[in-house]
């Protein structure tokens, strides 16, 4: 299916795009992100009622949809901070945080979506700003949304095999026929809602920057919009082809976290320090080409030792924690489904006594806080809130500078080394190859960790969500120093020109365009006016003072940052 509708979808997005160009990309982003919100919030009052009406999870119909859900699930589901062994744990969450803020600012759709269509400064500012918090509320409904899914389908296999399929099949399930409709519409516009931005935008880069300076200095409008539809269809289907070849979600996403980083660093730099250049900016991008791309991928080809150097082996435990949890309600349910697929299939071409001491053991609700299954000692009552039962959780080893770590010799297998009795009902086992076993290592060379091994740093002893952070601190510092480090070691740019860059950068542009252009040459001609909003006239650094406007606006996003945390704080303890 996939192999279809991704095709698909880019044919439209082509065919709109060059259609109406920047416009178009406007409008639909406009008309997608409405869609985006609707998708958020529609299966959130229908899902909640459904939870309220459900005999079988509210059997006195008293409860709220919110106290069916905490009455259901487990506690830990409603908790805004996992623990450090979360796969996103806090530490984990404040990288990504920090590389978005410095990589979102050259993604090529933001010259587009980030204010680059709007008419004034404040309504670029006031647009972004705003928009992206709106992101941050639909996220609020998604979550909620997958905890009442998770509470409804508790007992549906084929969503505990395949989580990802919970948004359709709720949406099956609650929605009728014209709803299920506009929420498939929905799914289309968030999906499409990026793509056509990013497709006219990098056109308009590659020709205006690589088309017509090298190629055709003298191309004409007409062959310019030629030029710039063509290369739109090859940034989509150049989007086909890696949404298909890394077709993992959160393979897709950890890849947006540190790719816009390449260029970060010369954007910076050189928008706030007059000792860039292009020479560092060059040099710059060549580093993280080098140490983000081509070093991990092709060192390992070209120097083969590398993969059995033991030197490179380090890794984490690997450990096995069964721990005896209190059962939820939600679980008693996947349970007694699970127990009665197990009997089902078990009583197949049964007759006679057999059949008879079959039936004896089949599984069944006593009440919903109790159930009877067969165990290993006969039928096993389980109740919630009360049985504790056995839940087992793998911490695969994870490699440090490899993908992944296996023996040379496939048929050596793991053996426990250690067992540790964590508490009164947790026992953690700590599996290893055996001593001299030689390893090998598999994927891309993680070479940027390799930045803490002068450090000290005890990087085996790292939670695998600890060890992504460090990964994206050198990403993101690196390239920093590097550009910093290569502008004092090469010649800056002419004065000339500095001084006309940083006058077009501090001269607010006006919706006219004749009264933009002319506050531009006045600007050219006395660029000494600028240095009055500077923050420390007379240095080579090109900070601006804030206004009151800059100060109001930032206060404002805080407290609204603040605002959407407690908003998600108090949903998650309604109904506790």
């Amino acid at each position: 299916m996939k192999h279809v509708l991704i095709p698909v979808i880019a044919v439209v997005v082509v065919l709109y795009g060059i259609a109406g160009g920047l416009a178009a990309a406007y409008f639909t982003d406009l008309i997608q992100g409405l869609c985006i919100i609707g998708l958020s919030v529609m299966l959130i009052p229908i899902g909640l009622d459904a939870l309220s009406d459900n005999p079988e999870l509210n059997p006195g119909g008293d409860k709220t949809g919110f106290e069916v859900m905490h009455d259901q699930l487990p506690e830990s589901y409603f908790d805004i901070i996992g623990s450090s062994a979360a796969e996103f744990s806090l530490l984990y969450l404040g990288a990504i945080v920090l590389a978005n803020l410095t990589g979102i600012v050259v993604q090529p759709h933001f010259i587009a979506t980030g204010g680059g269509s709007a008419k004034t400064e404040y309504n670029a500012r006031v647009g972004l700003v705003v928009g992206n918090f709106l992101k941050r509320f639909c996220t609020l409904g998604w979550v909620l949304t997958a905890l009442i899914a998770a509470t409804l389908y508790a007992d549906v296999p084929a969503l505990v095999k395949e989580p990802d399929l919970t948004w359709g099949y709720a949406s099956m399930q609650l929605l009728g026929p014209g709803f299920r409709g506009l929420m498939l519409a929905c799914l289309l516009a968030a999906l499409m809602s990026s793509v056509d931005a990013q497709m006219v935008v990098g056109a308009g880069l590659i020709v205006r920057n690589l088309y017509v300076p090298f190629l055709r200095p003298q191309a004409s409008e007409r062959e310019c919009l030629w030029a710039g539809r063509l290369t739109g269809m090859i940034v989509v289907a150049g989007s086909c082809f890696f949404a298909l070849t890394f077709y993992d979600m959160l393979e897709q996403l950890e890849l947006t976290f540190w790719f816009p980083l390449v260029f970060a660093a010369p954007f910076w730099i050189g928008m706030y320090w007059r000792k860039a250049n292009g020479r560092a900016a060059w040099t710059t991008v060549i580093y993280c080409l080098l140490f983000f791309f081509v070093i991990p991928y092709f060192g390992p080809q070209v120097f083969s030792g590398l993969r059995t150097n033991q030197d490179l082996m380090t890794r984490t435990p690997h450990t096995v924690t069964t721990s005896q949890a209190i059962a939820s309600k939600s679980l008693l349910r996947r349970k007694l489904t699970e127990a009665e697929a197990v009997w089902a299939t078990a009583g197949q071409g049964l007759t006679g006594p057999e059949l008879d001491k079959h039936n004896a053991s089949k599984p069944r609700s006593i009440s919903p806080e109790k159930i009877e299954i067969p165990g290993p000692d006969g039928m096993q009552v389980i109740e919630a809130g009360v049985t504790r039962l056995p839940s087992v959780k793998t911490s695969k080893s994870n490699s440090i500078f490899w993908k992944s770590i296996s023996p040379v010799d496939k048929s050596v297998t793991l053996a426990v080394v250690d067992t540790t009795q964590v508490d009164e009902h947790t026992v953690r086992e700590t599996l290893a190859y055996p001593e001299g076993t030689e390893l090998q290592g598999e994927g891309n060379l993680k070479l940027n960790l390799m930045f803490y091994q002068p450090l000290g740093i005890d990087l085996a002893a790292q939670s695998k969500s600890s060890l992504n952070a460090l990964g994206l601190v050198p990403k993101i510092v690196m390239p920093f120093l590097v550009m910093i480090v290569a502008s004092l070691l090469t010649r800056k740019n002419s004065e000339e020109a500095l001084d006309r860059y940083y006058a077009k950068m501090k001269t607010p542009v006006d919706p006219d365009p004749e009264a933009d252009a002319r506050k531009l040459e006045a600007a050219y001609a006395d660029p000494s006016t600028c240095e009055r909003v500077k923050l420390l006239p007379g240095s080579s650094l090109e900070f601006q003072k804030p206004t009151t406007e800059d100060v109001v606006g930032f206060i404002i996003s805080v407290v609204v940052c603040f605002a959407i945390i407690g908003i998600a704080v108090l949903m998650a303890g309604i109904g506790s």
